[in-house]
């Protein structure tokens, strides 16, 4: 890995609780993470401690590819905070940062190798676009 870290980064118009508990729990994930519609998530579990592992599965809706992103918990501090880190080692952390009727949501993330910086900024990014608007509807 160069050293280098990608960050992305939402404000969100809801509570610090609704924005956590669609972050963490299953059965929101599933409704959200996936960067367009022409994909989705449709199975994810999540042990919210440190040492807990989680998974959600990405499938392009025409079933021409799909991946499970899974990954183990190494930090977490309730609705503040919490790091993961991926199978391949890449490390990421997930900041909640509530003002003034919103939440802002950021991640920084180790990139991967395959990838240019810039598409994987992208994509992140256009998840995180995702789960702000599933969230606003809640």
């Amino acid at each position: 890995m160069s050293g280098e870290k990608i960050t992305v980064q939402v404000s969100i118009n809801s509570t610090l609780e609704k924005v956590w508990n669609a972050m963490t729990l299953p059965e929101h994930i599933t409704n959200w993470y996936f960067a367009s519609p022409d994909w989705h998530a449709p199975k994810a579990t999540n042990d919210l401690r440190v040492g807990g592992k989680f998974m959600t599965r990405m499938e392009a809706k025409n079933q021409s590819f799909g991946f499970d992103f899974e990954g183990e918990y190494t930090f977490l501090e309730l609705h503040k905070r919490y790091d993961y880190i991926l199978e391949d080692k890449r490390e990421i952390a997930v900041i909640f940062e509530e003002k003034d009727g919103f939440v802002t949501v950021t991640e920084i993330f180790d990139p991967e190798n395959q990838n240019p910086i810039e598409m994987q900024q992208q994509g992140w990014q256009m998840i995180l676009d995702n789960f702000k608007k599933y969230v606003e509807t809640l």
